[in-house]
């Protein structure tokens, strides 16, 4: 049972990747996450002696601060929080909590791009469909919630990639993108470490979906369906991202928690 105050591994763990998540400041000091460089998905790093900037940073939004081990730094840096008016809660346990929680992903540090300014900051090709959807969609739920997208011509990805310090994704010859018969969506999963059984089954339908294999996933088709309708709707990409990521949360909650759902009317309607 959590402590006032207090978030389990279990509670964190069912909502991030959901709209409601709070933010996650990790405040781990370097020495310690030196010696297990991993995060939480969605959380970020943070000095635990700024508190003032990660007041600033969190924008009176709640959040779940992290510590190696659920003990003096976290209690502390979120007691000040709370105290300053910013619902704030600590992690039971810390990193170790985490670890040991059966099902818990955590993101090697290593494999985030750098961040450019607060952020990282990722282009790809305009007008999307699926792949250009779906993985924005993974990395603000579960990678860097202030991340931002640019879309330009394919022709200019790698240009302004170079220009600007931003990270290439689902384009020919680039690390982020397809490998063999998987997608880009596929790629983030494996090099972020968030294979999980929810974020599994919806990549076998953004798969099914982004290279043409229905029969992957029935629910493929009507993605398919759904994003050229998107992309028919929306002449702006962020105003399409936007809807989009609405779409692609109702999926993921499909994924997790209602796959076993059907429907049907009357209900004693015969075969």
């Amino acid at each position: 049972m959590a402590a006032p105050n207090e978030i389990t591994p279990a509670q964190l763990l069912r909502l991030i990747g959901t709209p409601d998540a709070p933010v996650l400041a990790d405040i781990c000091i370097d020495e310690d996450f030196d010696a297990d460089p991993y995060l939480i998905p969605g959380s970020y790093r943070h000095p635990h002696t700024g508190i003032e900037s990660l007041k600033e940073r969190l924008n009176g939004r709640r959040c779940v601060v992290i510590c190696q081990k659920g003990l003096k730094l976290s209690q502390g840096v979120a007691a000040w929080l709370r105290n300053d008016g910013i619902k704030a809660e600590y992690l039971q346990g810390g990193m170790h909590g985490w670890r040991d929680h059966k099902d818990a992903p955590r993101i090697p540090a290593s494999a985030l791009p750098a961040a450019v300014g607060v952020s990282t900051l990722w282009v790809t090709r305009h007008r999307p469909k699926i792949d250009r959807i779906a993985c924005p969609w993974l990395i603000r739920r579960f990678v860097d919630a202030q991340a931002r997208f640019l879309f330009v011509s394919p022709s200019e990805v790698a240009g302004v990639a170079e220009r600007f310090g931003a990270t290439p994704f689902d384009v020919e010859d680039v690390f982020w993108s397809h490998r063999d018969e998987f997608c880009t969506f596929d790629t983030m999963l494996d090099e972020f470490g968030l294979r999980t059984p929810a974020l599994d089954t919806l990549a076998r339908v953004v798969r099914g979906a982004d290279t043409n294999r229905h029969d992957l996933a029935p629910e493929s088709a009507g993605l398919l369906a759904l994003s050229v309708g998107l992309s028919r709707q929306f002449k702006d990409d962020h105003q399409q991202l936007e809807a989009g990521m609405i779409l692609y949360d109702a999926l993921y909650r499909w994924a997790r928690d209602g796959r076993g759902e059907g429907h049907d009317w009357p209900a004693d309607r015969k075969s």
